[in-house]
């Protein structure tokens, strides 16, 4: 339940999100990609997120680690749910 209430968190999904090509990101080019997110709240979800060992430290910014990785896989899914739960909810 930990890493729900992490992933609950706003802007913690869209920093995976972002990461989702696997190349290492600097924290001003991340933060560019969410466009919006303060870099205290950056900072604070990176730091979560790396604790929960979904992002590492990478040569040139922080990247998914391979549990990050998976944890990507889990997006597909969620995202046709959300799809589906969209359609029914505009037929209202």
């Amino acid at each position: 339940m930990a890493l729900l209430d992490l992933l609950g968190r706003k802007w913690a999904l869209r920093v995976i999100w972002e990461l989702r090509d696997g190349e290492a990101v600097t924290f001003r080019a991340l933060q560019e990609r969410c466009g919006g997110v303060s870099s205290s709240v950056l900072t604070q979800r990176v730091g979560e997120l790396r604790e929960a060992g979904v992002l590492e430290d990478a040569a040139r910014g922080y990247r998914l680690t391979e549990e990050g990785t998976r944890l990507l896989d889990a997006y597909g899914p969620l995202g046709a749910w959300a799809e589906r739960w969209a359609r029914r909810s505009a037929r209202g």
